[in-house]
């Protein structure tokens, strides 16, 4: 450096004190960055709209972490799956939106008699910028999955702890890290008293989980809060660098295989039919599934349709019992250009196929079927608006990428809404110890920041 930085005694500004001369070419009073050097002339410059609101998220940063540890202490968990819903969290959502500056805020009831309250909630938060003429929304969801295994866990999943610059517990990556980030962000700017350049909306959804009927759906069918020229940022993918915006989904298809044969001892096969064995040689058909749609498609990673057995339930409790019922379960994602009902057409062909063989009968279930959404444009402004902040903040090039896991952006793209995922994160959703780094959440409100004070 050609001179060192001082303190002005005036609020963020900063003076250079020359220690060697400044080359005769440079204009005073001009700021040049070569790589990592900055020089200045002697005269005081004041910090930046993003620098401002950059330092204020930094000193957010307990904060942020006393939020995600309240959050994490009240399992927003889905009565489908055993839990009470997000009621509770979202009174202490509200109560933060109250606190933080923001100009108005509605919470949608989805009705839902299996919650204690009878409904689920889902808060629309709003921020007001210098233009109306569209609103900039970060989307994240409050319910979280259950636990799962708690012997896997190092901790209370549900009494969050650091460890090594990570927050751990369940939900602290999805989807409290953006959720906290994107709350933050706003309220910096209410502390500065900067307006964004546009609106600014946070939703806080319920459902998101388990389908998201009683969430982003419902406020969809029920409201007219989103607009088609809105850029919306729903942070439920991403990857360790940041570099990741999802902006495509293959399409998702589950089915359950019961092949159903004669049970009979261990010792009298001739007497029976063996279900297992007949469902086993089925598992090997359906592998052809990859030869016959073969195609590739760089978008998505990975490039092509996938097509892997998963689940198996119990068959018989005991060794010496030849099965007469066997069932196991598919998890397919298929690439765009192929329709669901192509799949599944080839897919009966094989059952026929093993039930002629083997003497079975085989019944099939689909337990979820959800055609691809349409792609948003890798020229979208949101994608565009993303990729900016992102080399802002992180000095990462992000891209358009598509993505075999299903998004609540689906929902949105669905209804002809342009929807982009992003996040930087290390994809531990789900996962037992699932964290959160500490640095990535503080970042991130970072990059909301800066395309909330884009043009």
């Amino acid at each position: 450096m050609p001179g060192k930085v001082k303190e002005t005694g005036q609020p963020r500004c900063f003076q250079i004190e020359e220690t060697k001369k400044v080359p005769a070419f440079i204009p005073k009073g001009l700021l040049l960055v070569y790589a990592s050097d900055i020089i200045f002339s002697k005269r005081r410059i004041p910090m930046t709209e993003l620098e401002k609101i950059a330092e204020r998220i930094d000193s957010f940063r307990d904060e942020m972490i006393d939020l995600q540890i309240k959050l994490c202490a009240l399992p927003a968990i889905s009565p489908a799956s055993g839990g009470e819903g997000e009621e509770k969290k979202a009174e202490v959502l509200i109560d933060f939106i109250k606190k933080s500056g923001f100009h108005d805020f509605q919470v949608i009831k989805a009705p839902d008699l299996d919650a204690p309250s009878g409904y689920r909630p889902n808060i629309l938060a709003f921020f007001k910028g210098k233009s109306s003429a569209k609103t900039i929304w970060i989307m994240t969801h409050m319910d979280v999955v259950p636990p799962g295994e708690l012997s896997l866990w190092k901790g209370d999943p549900f009494k969050a702890w650091i460890e090594e610059g990570k927050i751990y517990g369940r939900g602290v990556e999805d989807n409290q890290q953006d959720m906290v980030a994107s709350l933050y962000a706003v309220k910096a700017f209410h502390e500065e008293n900067i307006e964004p350049n546009y609106d600014v909306g946070i939703a806080l959804v319920a459902d998101e989980e388990t389908g998201s009927e009683k969430g982003i759906d419902y406020v969809l069918r029920n409201t007219s809060a989103f607009r088609k020229q809105d850029l919306i940022i729903v942070p439920d993918a991403g990857n360790e660098e940041g570099t990741m915006i999802e902006v495509a989904e293959k399409s998702i298809l589950w089915l359950k295989f019961k092949t159903l044969g004669k049970q009979t001892h261990g010792s009298t096969p001739e007497k029976g039919i063996n279900s297992f064995r007949a469902a086993s040689f089925l598992v090997t058909e359906l592998n052809n599934l990859y030869n016959i749609f073969p195609d590739k498609d760089p978008l998505f990673d990975p490039p092509v349709s996938t097509f892997e057995p998963t689940k198996k339930e119990l068959n018989v409790p005991n060794i010496n019992t030849i099965p007469g019922e066997d069932i196991f379960y598919m998890d397919s994602r298929i690439l765009p250009k192929f329709t669901i009902e192509e799949v599944e057409e080839k897919i009966k062909e094989m059952t026929d196929k093993i039930e002629n063989e083997f003497k079975v009968k085989i019944e099939l279930e689909e337990t979820q079927k959800s055609s691809a959404a349409p792609p948003t444009s890798a020229d979208a402004p949101v994608v565009q608006a993303l990729k900016m902040a992102v080399k802002a903040i992180y000095d990462k090039e992000a891209k358009a990428t598509g993505i075999g896991g299903g998004t609540v952006a689906a929902v949105f793209r669905s209804a002809d809404f342009s929807a982009a995922c992003w996040s930087k994160n290390d994809e531990t959703a789900h996962q037992p110890d699932e964290f959160c780094h500490i640095d990535n959440m503080v970042a991130d409100a970072k990059v909301f920041a800066h395309i909330f004070l884009q043009e």
